[in-house]
Formats: C-alpha cells, sequence, structure tokens
C-alpha cells in the first residue's frame, strides 16, 4: 500500500521491526503467548494439564514449553474457566471451544511469485463463502475462480471469515477475529483459496471488521480492556482505542491485518465501517495501520491495498498521512449505488429519500458524493466534504449492488427482482459503474442476474439471543417505507430458518438458461472494453462529464472518446452525439432498433445501452 500514487516505498527506519508477539515459532513448534495485563496467574490449559504461565511488565503470558501443529490449547484466567486464545488462528471446535494450533509455514505455495496488484482500478466481485457454492467451503469456491478470470474479474473480495458462532451467518458477527471459520474449511483451506486465486491471476481481498465483535462467544473482556465505556456503538461497548491499555488493543488490529497480508498472502483489506472506530488519539487508528501496511508492504514487495468502508462522505479517508490524511488506499462510495438504484427503480424511501432526480445520477458520476457538505434528509444534518479536484477516481469503490443493499432489504431481494424482466435495468446499471471512472465492483451472481434472494441469515443457538434477532429484524421493516414499496405487509424471513440461508444460495444452473447468459456477456463485454479501451480504463475523474436532459429520460456519459448514450425512458431516443468514428457502436444493450449515422446522429431505443466512438478531436 502507498500513500500517495507513486508507489514508492516506505522508508524502514526500524519503527517495526519488533515481531507479532504471540508468533514466536521454533522447529520445536509454537510458544503459548497471550496478553492478560490484570491477572494474577494464568495457565494454558492442554490435553487435560495445566501449564503456568510467566509474564512481562506489560502483560504478557508466555509458556516455558512448545505447541506442536494441531494441538488443542486455551487459557485459564486466575484460575477461571478455559478460554479459546484472543489471536487464535483455528477454532475447529466452535467459538465456545479450544483453539489450535496452526503453523501457517506449512503450506508450499504454487504462486510463490505472484507479485502482487495495486486495488486501484481493479474489477471486483464480492462473495460470500458460504452462499456462494452449494457447498459453502473455501475449496469449493477454488471450483468457481475460472467463472471470474473468464468474466475478466481482477480480483475478488472475501466476505469476512473470522470465526463466528453458529455454522452460518454474514460473518459481521466474528468474535475470534484471527480464525478462519471452521465450516468454511479453516485457515489451511483459507491458503489453499489465495494460493489458487493468485494462480489463476486473481487479486485476493479479505473483509475484516475492526470497529466491533459478535454477542456469541466474545471472551475477548476475560484477558484485558479491549472494550471501553467512553464511546457508545451501535453494538454496544466500543473497541478500545483510546483508553487505558489500548496501545496492546490497537497492536492486536494491527498485527491481525498484517498477517492476513504476511501469511495468507492477501491482497487487499476491506475495513468495516471505519466510521464506528471512535478514536480520539492524537493518531487515528486508521492512519497507524496505513503506515504499519505501508512498511509491511514494503518488506515483502509487493503491492497492500486497505480499503475502508465509510459513512462520512469525507475523502480525507484517501488522502496522504503526509497531508493529514487516514491513507487509505480506497473507499467505499455507497452514494454513487444510492443514485443508480433510485434512478433505476423510483424507490425514494429511507436513505434514498434524497437520490432520484437526474442531476444527483450526474453528481454521482462525477463528484462521488452527492452529500458533500449539503443536507441530508435521512441524517437530518448537512454531511460530508467535496471530494477534491484532482483525487484519483480510481479510489473509490461503485458499485450497483454488494452484500448491504440486497441482504438489508426487507426480502433481500436482488436487482433482478426490482428490475425489467428483459435484464435493461441490470445492464444499464451495470454499464454506468463498469464504464464510470471509479473502481468497480459487482456483487456474486448479479453478473447473470441471479433470480436468487440474498437475505439476512444467522445461526445462534442461545434461545434469547436467537429470539431477540428474529424480533428486531421483524421490527425494523416496520417504517421507512418499507411496506408500501413492497405493496402491504411484509413477511420478513426469519434470519435463524435454515430455509433462508439455503434460498440465499446461488443457483448456478441458472446459468444455462438464454436470459442470464446474455446478462453475464453484458458483463463480459463491458469488462473488457474498460481493459481495453484506455478511456474507459482511466481514474481522472475531473474529466467525466454527463450530458442528459431535466426529465430523467436519458444521459450520455462522456469517457475521453467514448460516448455511453443511456436511454432510461421506454420510448426511443434521438441524439445528437457529434462525428463518430464509426457507425457500428463498440458494444449495445438492444441493438436491434439503434440506428446510427456517420455524423453523430443517432436513434437509440427504450431501456438501451450503446457505447460508440467519437473522432478524436472531438473528444
Amino acid at each position: 500500500m502507498s500513500n500517495d500514487d507513486s508507489l514508492n516505498p516506505a522508508v524502514d527506519d526500524g519503527r517495526f521491526d519488533d515481531p507479532d508477539p504471540a508468533a514466536e515459532w521454533s522447529e520445536d513448534g509454537w510458544r503459548a503467548a497471550v496478553w492478560a495485563p490484570n491477572a494474577r496467574a494464568l495457565e494454558v490449559v492442554t490435553n487435560g494439564t495445566r501449564l503456568p504461565m510467566s509474564h512481562d511488565d506489560v502483560g504478557w503470558w508466555r509458556m516455558d514449553g512448545r505447541l506442536a501443529h494441531g494441538s488443542d490449547y486455551a487459557f485459564s484466567v486466575d484460575g477461571g474457566e478455559p478460554r479459546p486464545d484472543p489471536r487464535s488462528a483455528w477454532q475447529p471446535h466452535g467459538v465456545h471451544g479450544p483453539s489450535r494450533v496452526f503453523d501457517p509455514r506449512r503450506h508450499a505455495w504454487r504462486s510463490a511469485d505472484w507479485p502482487g496488484r495495486d486495488a486501484r482500478g481493479a474489477v471486483t466481485m464480492e462473495v460470500h463463502v458460504g452462499t456462494f457454492t452449494p457447498e459453502g467451503t473455501l475449496d469449493a469456491a477454488i471450483e468457481r475462480l475460472d467463472h471470474l478470470v473468464d468474466l475478466g474479474v481482477d480480483m475478488i473480495e472475501l466476505m469476512p471469515v473470522a470465526a463466528f458462532a453458529g455454522e452460518h451467518g454474514w460473518g459481521y458477527d466474528g468474535v475470534v477475529p484471527f480464525a478462519v471459520h471452521a465450516p468454511y474449511g479453516g485457515p489451511a483451506a483459507l491458503q489453499r483459496f489465495v494460493d489458487a486465486a493468485h494462480s489463476r491471476g486473481l487479486a485476493v481481498c479479505l473483509d475484516v471488521v475492526y470497529n466491533h465483535l459478535g454477542p456469541s462467544g466474545n471472551y475477548l473482556a476475560t484477558f484485558g480492556p479491549y472494550f471501553t465505556d467512553r464511546h457508545d456503538t451501535p453494538w454496544g461497548q466500543a473497541i478500545n482505542l483510546d483508553d487505558d491499555g489500548a496501545v496492546e488493543v490497537r497492536q492486536w488490529i494491527v498485527d491481525n491485518a498484517c498477517r492476513w497480508f504476511r501469511e495468507f498472502r492477501f491482497d487487499a483489506l476491506r475495513l468495516d465501517a471505519v466510521h464506528a472506530l471512535v478514536d480520539d488519539s492524537d493518531t487515528h487508528v486508521l492512519a497507524e495501520l496505513a503506515e504499519r501496511v505501508e512498511w509491511l508492504a514494503a518488506e515483502i514487495d509487493r503491492p497492500l491495498s486497505l480499503i475502508a468502508e465509510s459513512d462520512l462522505n469525507d475523502a480525507r479517508m484517501v488522502e496522504p498521512l503526509a497531508k493529514g490524511g487516514m491513507g487509505m488506499t480506497m473507499q467505499w462510495a455507497d452514494d454513487v449505488h444510492h443514485a443508480i438504484n433510485a434512478t433505476m427503480t423510483g424507490e425514494r424511501h429511507g436513505y434514498y429519500v434524497d437520490f432520484g432526480p437526474p442531476e444527483v445520477l450526474e453528481k454521482a458520476l462525477t463528484r462521488v458524493f452527492v452529500h458533500d457538505g449539503g443536507h441530508s434528509t435521512f441524517r437530518g444534518t448537512d454531511w460530508g466534504r467535496p471530494v477534491p479536484p484532482g483525487t484519483d477516481g480510481h479510489r473509490f469503490v461503485a458499485f450497483y449492488s454488494d452484500h448491504d443493499q440486497t441482504g438489508n432489504r426487507a426480502l433481500g431481494d436482488r436487482p433482478a427482482a426490482r428490475h425489467d424482466d428483459d435484464g435493461s435495468g441490470i445492464a444499464i446499471s451495470a454499464a454506468l459503474v463498469l464504464t464510470s471512472a471509479f473502481s468497480p465492483m459487482l456483487f456474486m451472481g448479479d453478473e447473470w442476474g441471479a433470480a436468487t434472494p440474498w437475505q439476512f441469515f444467522t445461526d445462534h443457538r442461545e434461545p434469547e439471543l436467537a429470539e431477540a434477532i428474529r424480533k428486531g429484524r421483524a421490527s425494523e421493516f416496520g417504517g421507512h417505507g418499507w411496506a408500501e414499496l413492497y405493496g402491504g405487509d411484509i413477511d420478513v424471513p426469519d434470519p435463524q430458518a435454515p430455509e433462508t440461508f439455503a434460498a440465499s444460495k446461488l443457483d448456478w444452473s441458472e446459468l444455462d438458461a438464454p436470459h442470464h447468459r446474455r446478462l453475464l456477456d453484458w458483463h463480459r463485454t463491458l469488462i473488457r472494453l474498460r481493459r481495453d479501451e484506455p478511456a474507459l480504463g482511466s481514474g481522472d475523474l475531473d474529466a467525466v462529464r454527463v450530458e442528459r436532459d431535466d426529465d430523467g429520460r436519458w444521459l450520455v456519459v462522456h469517457r475521453g472518446d467514448i460516448r455511453v448514450a443511456i436511454v432510461l425512458d421506454g420510448e426511443p431516443i434521438a441524439l445528437e452525439l457529434g462525428p463518430l468514428v464509426s457507425t457500428l457502436p463498440l458494444a449495445a444493450w438492444k441493438p436491434d432498433g439503434t440506428g446510427v449515422e456517420a455524423d453523430g446522429r443517432v436513434t437509440l431505443p427504450g431501456r438501451s445501452v450503446t457505447l460508440l466512438r467519437t473522432r478524436a478531436d472531438e473528444a
């Protein structure tokens, strides 16, 4: 990762030479270590035996001997119930059971010469391991990587794999952040997956959650001040980033990130909801993480990217540390999604209330943030800051669908359920994203217009917690216009019901249907053009220009010498695009009914997309 566009390596000034304090390996195995600053005594519990540990001045406890790969162990604080290691890599017995020693050095990497990839400008596919395939495992997901390669995807982004309670869930309620969810295959399977992706030329990004832990299996407070009452979050106590003991908690986060890069060879991390990382320290934890990862990228000699999900609408997130920014490589651009969805569906409920007019879509495509200092009706206050001129558009991740924007709908209905039966709504949405100056991302299955929903599902075994989740989910959709949207009372799927999870799995047999194959071919064409045409691959946000009519019937996006002409209305539209290189479109959704003359007069059918090249001197 780099804090500027030069990708110059960070200076090695010795600040980060200290190794992970819990990663002490030798030929004899691993020396168990855990941070517990307030403990009076600490024991390793393994094979029914309790082994005493000794501690240093900052609260790190270590055993005298070594544990071999595959050994089960847990830690007992002051004689209490043995609990999993806060830095456990492997929880084969679930999040309430003992940890298991995992030696990351055992994997023989076939893709050892992988040069890495900067995530900026990459076409990314977001994937949930549990629903990507019928088996729901990392090894099964490997069998589908060739589909992504054929599509033209550059990077696959895995939703969180940190160990969480139960068999299935979205992954955002993980409680053992260093461990890989056992039903997905555990840590060895994750190494195999990354290796297989790199062998096919695919970069890999991992979604990580540092702003909270889930409600079941969270034993961190047993060991130390991982949480603080100084701040509130939507999930309760905040992660301790600026209170007593915060130095080690921050190091726990930084070490976790670096471990994914070093031991599993990820190319990027997507950081969940960083606006909820409440930190009043002189140096924000994001800036600390950015500096550490930049140093690591120089050490291992490949680019590493940090991608922030932020609700702040503030480009300071991706500005260099030297200029007072947070040093993130990229950030998600939800406003682009909102503008596209509101335009294509007419939805105005909840946070879509300020979206939909043609000028809002134009602003999103050219300036990223719709709320950039003006009033946000949904939030009830002024919000955001303008993106400074000259900012690289590739620093913003744009999408017409993702896990949140689908799964957090009452019924988990995908774009295919909300758009035209002939797929035109998806085709237009895809064109707006894949020909944009942003870094485009797709959500698994949407590339073929998947008919399966993607719903909210959990698998908590505690009856009270399960019932609370059911009631909370049902009450969540009592307002914000959801009932009106769906035309009456809503039967919200039960998150705990096995059939809710089963219904959310992709149906790969859909690819046998011509309708789905056509949408897949359209996405493949757009991605190919983005790669082949410098104008479409450019991140020059300042050069993007949009022509449109005030009624929202059509728009033309100017991308260098290429025009992306989109008809939103159901009726044909006649436009003047200026002198063209050829009357043959570069690509067209609904080519039938398209008329193009050499002087740039075009007739386009309703609900269509046409890409045309203008003469260089007219671009």
